[in-house]
């Protein structure tokens, strides 16, 4: 099928270059010419494994191509992605203007044959309708061409025929850093719309994916696909993740008490988990989620409520029980080496979760802000950040380049992000290197004796 994604952030490139691996004609179209330019010649502009190799391998059976004409794309595609940003306002609400430009540029575009026009970024409840008002208001503007002849204007009309289109919900549930792993594998394909040839279409279009083609045990069943109106599909996907954003913020309320009781959470996870109405996912206490999706979401279904009137008494708790975990560690510093002025203190990780470069709403940020107000001399090392040298939206923070650096001279380390490079690094190295040789664990990730055999006093969250 032909196919094209508009938008090439994590959830639009990841999904055009899933489709074309699958056999899918995919045009990217973004905006950005130095972005286009970079994925034209292989390159990702994220870091995500393996989206790397199915780009290239797709450039080369030419089945993608990248674009910055949304004309060219819109007339390529027969299933057209909205893949745009919709990033948090300072009210909670989505920023949508990205999704309404698009909308308006494929109304303007539309030039024959029937179109699905496909929302699959993140859009407040209700976004479906709003799209089709949006596309209809752009074409309405096409018909509205004017063209002079003698002075006179005249308008341009087209038959209806040319602007046969319907528009499909399709929420994503990509983890950054197993995107591509998601979309080949994932738990339910979710399709909302009340046209039942958009819906025909687009199960056409993810069968490879449904039947598990491409899935890494296929032996499976079917992927399950729900079928719902747009409302529905739309309050899914900010469910699922308020959902799962609570049920992390509810673990590290019980870390906090386990704390002050002398309990393990990471048992007390365990023996939960072990509930199948509970299981064992998301029950990791730690410093806090963030990321681009979670408080987002969250803030935006917050905000839906109170326009309708209902208060979102859970949803404001998790997210205040998450804004106060983040200084969990700074407090667990403070105990330990009591006045932080004049201290150094490095991190382990940046980003806000393993085998991702996003740092948007990192639990790093909170920490090199509040360590950077109290005196502290803040150091980092994250296998990303630190190797691409990028440094977007940091500031008051030494990137050093591997471990070692950071441990020399350090009062004390706080672990930040879970990657697996560091459940292997040389600690007993980096304790003689150190000042103080201690670690705030913020993720609860390394294993207690080792450190404490490597020379550290170890501290966890609700150990």
């Amino acid at each position: 099928m032909r196919v094209c994604v508009i938008g090439t952030g994590y959830v639009g490139l990841v999904t055009g270059a899933c489709l074309a691996h699958i056999g899918h004609d995919v045009i990217c179209v973004d905006n950005n010419e130095e972005k286009v330019k970079l994925m034209k010649s292989g390159q990702s502009p994220i870091f995500e494994p393996g989206l790397s190799e199915i780009m290239q391998n797709a450039i080369q059976a030419g089945k993608i191509e990248f674009t910055t004409d949304l004309a060219a794309g819109v007339a390529h595609g027969e299933i057209l992605f909205i893949a745009v940003g919709t990033p948090p306002l300072p009210t909670g609400e989505s920023d949508t203007r990205y999704v309404e430009a698009v909308a308006r540029g494929i109304g303007n575009h539309l030039n024959g044959g029937y179109k699905v026009i496909v929302n699959k970024s993140t859009v407040p409840i209700g976004s479906g309708d709003w799209v089709r008002m949006i596309v209809l208001d752009g074409i309405a503007e096409r018909q509205k061409t004017l063209v002079t002849a003698g002075g006179v204007a005249e308008e341009e009309r087209l038959p209806e025929v040319a602007y046969q289109f319907d528009v499909v919900s399709n929420p994503e549930f990509l983890r950054e850093g197993s995107a591509v792993y998601d979309t080949f594998n994932p738990d339910r394909i979710v399709l909302g719309g009340n046209s039942q040839k958009a819906i025909g279409l687009m199960k056409e279009l993810y069968t490879p994916i449904v039947e598990r083609q491409y899935a890494e045990d296929k032996s499976l069943p079917p992927v399950p696909v729900l079928a719902t109106d747009l409302s529905s599909a739309e309050m899914i996907k900010y469910a699922a993740n308020a959902f799962l954003a609570t049920k992390i913020s509810f673990i590290n309320e019980v870390a906090n008490i386990c704390d002050r009781v002398g309990a393990d959470v990471t048992q007390v996870a365990k023996g939960i988990g072990l509930d199948s109405r509970i299981g064992n996912k998301f029950l990791q206490a730690g410093i806090g989620w963030g990321g681009s999706c979670f408080p987002k979401d969250v803030s935006a279904l917050i905000h839906t409520a109170d326009d309708y009137g209902y208060e979102a008494q859970l949803l404001k708790s998790a997210v205040t029980v998450n804004e106060r975990q983040r200084l969990i560690a700074l407090e667990k510093l403070q105990q330990v080496l009591k006045i932080l002025k004049g201290k150094t203190v490095g991190l382990l990780g940046l980003t806000f979760k393993p085998d991702t470069d996003d740092l948007r709403d990192a639990p790093a940020l909170n920490l090199i802000e509040q360590l950077n107000r109290l005196g502290a001399k803040v150091k980092a090392y994250d296998p990303i950040v630190s190797q691409t040298g990028l440094r977007h939206g940091l500031s008051g923070v030494l990137v050093e380049t591997d471990a070692q650096r950071l441990a020399d001279g350090c009062d004390a380390l706080v672990l930040v992000t879970e990657w697996q490079q560091f459940s292997t690094l040389d600690y007993a190295k980096m304790a003689t290197l150190m000042n103080n040789p201690v670690i705030i664990d913020g993720r609860n990730f390394l294993d207690p004796e080792t450190m404490v055999r490597a020379g550290f006093q170890y501290v966890g969250i609700g150990r």
